[in-house]
């Protein structure tokens, strides 16, 4: 199974819900847009663009704990040689060992990581690739599916994970999230620069220019974010996945 790269990745997003692909306004489910019927397709036409990692969410395990879509992310791990990242619901260790099985390469614990912390830790230590998702409202971290809050801040949980073997913190402002109207840069430079952890950043990327913002980003002379998950404004048409890439490639300084 081909691991994840740490080098800054753009990961374009495949939210599914009911089987299909569908983004939500600000965490909203009952603000849902559905972009299409065939995920697998989609998958594969993000790999053919150049994608060399995908990010997939079940927003119907996230809300009900029910892994509905399994089905899906099994075929979409089938259909692509690239790593596939996978979040919502994961509240136990057979729900992530079980997306391992399907081929998935890095399993994202949201909900769970923040009330049983040691489930983490037990699946690094196992040599599992796992990342913990903290999607905040503001400073605020939100829990089982975005509908519940925890009175604790993303910097605050940074701290707390820094030594448990997570390979990423995958990072959604749900305020932004859907939006376009851009990430909030200010926010997770503080948080970069709170934990050595690496961070994926989610929620508000609707330009180039965004992207090229988060992939220069430096705190303390050191560029800190190891990539951003971008949804809406590829299934709209803002910009290409190519262009994207291209953008993030030159700001981070890969490419010339």
């Amino acid at each position: 199974m081909t691991a994840i790269d740490p080098a800054f990745r753009v990961f374009p997003a495949i939210d599914l819900r009911g089987g299909q692909c569908v983004r939500l306004y600000q965490g909203d489910y009952g603000r849902e847009t559905v972009y299409g019927d065939d995920p697998v397709a989609q998958a594969t036409a993000f790999v053919a663009e150049g994608a060399s990692v995908l990010h997939v969410v079940d927003l119907d395990a996230a809300r009900t704990g029910e892994p509905v879509n399994r089905p899906v992310i099994a075929a979409i791990c089938a259909a692509v040689a690239v790593p596939v990242q996978v979040g919502g619901g994961v509240r136990t260790r057979e729900a992530a060992e079980s997306l391992y099985d399907l081929g998935v390469n890095r399993v994202v614990i949201g909900t769970a990581a923040l009330e049983r912390p040691e489930l983490v830790a037990e699946l690094a230590r196992a040599g599992r690739a796992v990342a913990v998702g903290l999607d905040a409202r503001g400073d605020e971290v939100a829990t089982h599916g975005w509908t519940e809050r925890t009175g604790r801040t993303t910097a605050e949980l940074a701290r707390q994970f820094a030594d448990s073997g997570v390979e990423a913190l995958v990072v959604t402002e749900i305020g932004r999230d859907g939006t376009l109207e851009g990430p909030d840069i200010d926010g997770l430079a503080r948080l970069a620069a709170a934990t050595g952890t690496a961070v994926v950043a989610s929620g508000g990327v609707g330009t180039l220019d965004h992207i090229a913002s988060l992939a220069a980003l430096e705190v303390e002379g050191r560029r800190r974010l190891a990539g951003v998950i971008v949804g809406r404004a590829l299934y709209e048409g803002a910009f290409g996945l190519a262009a994207a890439l291209e953008a993030a490639a030159v700001a981070d300084g890969s490419r010339p």
